[in-house]
């Protein structure tokens, strides 16, 4: 089943209706849909670099507005709706021990979740449920979102096809790495 969801979510691309339907998969995805937006993304870059920057505009702000849908989920609809995503998602149980220590590192959270492949979904609902400062929340999705989906959008822009495989398949590890270089730096720099 996912495997058709995830070729109907790519088969939007090819869509007249292709902007419209990225900024609704990036909406979802931030709060309860499975496919990534870059699945989109890739190819509609691909097809028209020229537009590379509109696209990336695009879906960081659906994420970010899917990211505060996320937010509400898990402050106002946690016990109805938040938990059975978590539980869809396999992230109920690590959730409680989670949650405890969240809000020392929330901004820290969503940033990293936000650019690299885990779950935005998750620390949204998460940043909702710790009741996470809506204004850190809401300024962390949009630096990582953008930084994530412009970094796409400059990489597809600038080395074009050739880069996709990358992208697709590594792009992720280097987020995770840079993001544990980053949070690394300033724990050195915290203990000096």
């Amino acid at each position: 089943m996912l495997r058709r969801l995830y070729e109907w979510t790519l088969s939007l691309a090819k869509s007249p209706y292709a902007l419209w339907a990225l900024a609704v998969v990036a909406f979802m995805e931030s709060s309860f849909f499975p496919i990534p937006p870059d699945v989109l993304m890739i190819p509609m870059i691909i097809a028209r670099p020229s537009r590379a920057f509109v696209i990336a505009g695009v879906a960081t702000v659906a994420s970010v507005l899917g990211g505060i849908l996320g937010y509400y989920i898990g402050y106002g609809l946690f016990e109805t709706v938040g938990k059975p995503l978590l539980d869809f998602y396999g992230k109920h149980g690590a959730f409680d021990e989670f949650q405890a220590t969240f809000n020392n590192y929330g901004a820290w959270a969503v940033l990293a979740a936000g650019v690299t492949p885990f779950p935005f979904k998750v620390i949204t609902i998460a940043s909702g449920v710790t009741q996470l400062s809506f204004p850190v929340f809401v300024g962390s999705a949009i630096i990582a979102r953008a930084l994530r989906f412009y970094l796409v959008a400059i990489l597809l822009w600038k080395f074009g096809p050739p880069i996709r495989t990358f992208i697709e398949r590594r792009l992720g590890f280097v987020f995770i790495v840079f993001c544990a270089l980053l949070i690394g730096g300033f724990a050195l720099v915290g203990l000096l």
